[in-house]
């Protein structure tokens, strides 16, 4: 039904789900939660929410403190991104690293998201996003890191970045409330 691909952190699946096409169209199940279940994913899911985004957007880098941090399934309904992950979590051996994927309504692949990583993507073109996250969202442990401090290696865009997202602190500023734990 699902076949995942580790993208280079521990947790962090590319999820590749069945596709049904005929003359119709394709369907596509994003999501079963015995078959998350099966393959160790949280499945509670608790909110779900979309964003809109023009090509040259830049949102991120994203993720929620303890404890109101979160497990998060993201993927691209129109449009393409290229979606980066950045480890936060104390004592993992990929901290302070990033990995990235594009993620495309024409690939129709998704990206499972463990908790303790922050989250971000620059459009690539006009896009939508859907995000569905194991806590409700929680302004007072809302958090980021700035998306120009991390190695991360960001496409040759024109980025439009919110006044929020620059004004995070630098990966070399932060001290992660999150811990690793193997999975």
């Amino acid at each position: 039904m699902f076949s995942l691909r580790e993208i280079g952190l521990e947790g962090c699946f590319e999820i590749l789900p069945r596709q049904i096409q005929d003359m119709r169209g394709v369907f596509i199940k994003t999501f079963h939660a015995p078959t998350y279940a099966e393959l160790g994913l949280e499945t509670e899911f608790v909110e779900e929410y979309f964003t809109t985004s023009c090509r040259g957007v830049l949102r991120g880098l994203h993720f929620q403190t303890p404890p109101a941090d979160h497990a998060k399934l993201v993927y691209c309904i129109s449009g393409a991104v290229f979606d980066a992950v950045l480890d936060l979590r104390a004592g993992s051996p990929g901290y302070g690293k990033c990995a990235h994927i594009e993620l495309s309504a024409e690939k129709r692949n998704l990206l499972y998201i463990p908790r303790g990583l922050a989250h971000g993507f620059v459009a690539l073109t006009d896009c939508t996003m859907v995000y569905k996250v194991t806590s409700v969202h929680t302004p007072a442990q809302d958090a980021g890191i700035r998306w120009d401090s991390a190695g991360i290696p960001w496409p040759g865009l024109d980025f439009i970045v919110s006044d929020r997202d620059k004004a995070f602190p630098a990966l070399a500023d932060f001290e992660s409330p999150f811990v690793h734990r193997h999975t």
